[in-house]
């Protein structure tokens, strides 16, 4: 990919401003707070964290209504912008699993496919359903783009998110998971090959479901190092934090700490 001084091109989850894909104990399958994550947060010097918990259709999760009163968190705790997500399923019709009612209260939204609400269609038709949810306005992210049970085709997928203005995530959990998410690293270098071409911009996310995960991302940059990833197209790169506000339509939450 590009040719890039190596001296300058070591990652750490310390260059990283903001962590937008977590989840609390709302999510049924997590196990912190909010205050809990946002501590941690504070404690890995993060900016900007992203409460994204789980839309129906994953077991246990929370119900829409929660999404009603999202107003009632503060935005800044312990020194950390909180900004408020969800990721929403894609479904076999090509659906979300969170409706428009309730999408309105959320500062972005997350699409991605879970196996424990989507039934594998077949390259074409799971890169028609996932490129049909990403055209929402409040779509911002893709989650874990990464895995062969459900394959997608990875050209359509980034010329489409190029086209309704979404970035594609690396997710360090898929990392830890690898024997569970089929063809990860091979499905991300051909991705984010392909986001360099189309210029295409990436998030770093954890996936954190724990205090203990939040700005865990050391995986993930690795990855982006060993393929010498151009960091420009990195959106929470603390040196891209303008671009990632712009993107995600945060300026006006963003508490200057």
């Amino acid at each position: 990919m590009n040719e890039i001084d190596q001296t300058k091109r070591t990652l750490s989850s310390s260059d990283i401003c903001a962590d937008l894909h977590t989840h609390t104990i709302a999510s049924g399958h997590a196990y912190g707070t909010i205050r809990e994550m946002a501590a941690a947060a504070a404690d890995q010097k993060l900016k900007i964290l992203g409460i994204s918990e789980h839309a129906p259709g994953i077991p246990g999760t929370t119900d829409p209504f929660y999404y009603r009163n999202l107003k009632a968190v503060p935005r800044n705790l312990y020194g950390v912008t909180i900004v408020h997500g969800c990721e929403i399923n894609v479904l076999n019709d090509g659906a979300r699993s969170l409706d428009d009612e309730m999408m309105k209260y959320l500062d972005y939204a997350i699409v991605g496919i879970h196996r424990q609400c989507y039934q594998d269609q077949g390259r074409e038709r799971n890169t028609d359903h996932l490129i049909s949810c990403m055209q929402h306005p409040k779509a911002r992210l893709v989650s874990h783009p990464d895995d062969d049970h459900t394959p997608l085709d990875y050209s359509r997928l980034v010329q489409a998110a190029k086209q309704w203005n979404v970035a594609l995530e690396v997710n360090d959990s898929s990392f830890a998971k690898q024997e569970e998410r089929w063809g990860c690293l091979d499905n991300y270098r051909c991705m984010l090959q392909l986001c360099e071409q189309y210029r295409v911009p990436v998030v770093v996310s954890s996936d954190a479901h724990d205090p203990s995960r939040v700005g865990c991302f050391d995986q993930a940059l690795s990855f982006l190092d060993e393929i010498q990833f151009d960091r420009s197209l990195l959106l929470n790169l603390n040196e891209n934090l303008g671009q990632l506000l712009a993107f995600f339509q945060l300026r006006e939450i963003y508490v200057h700490s």
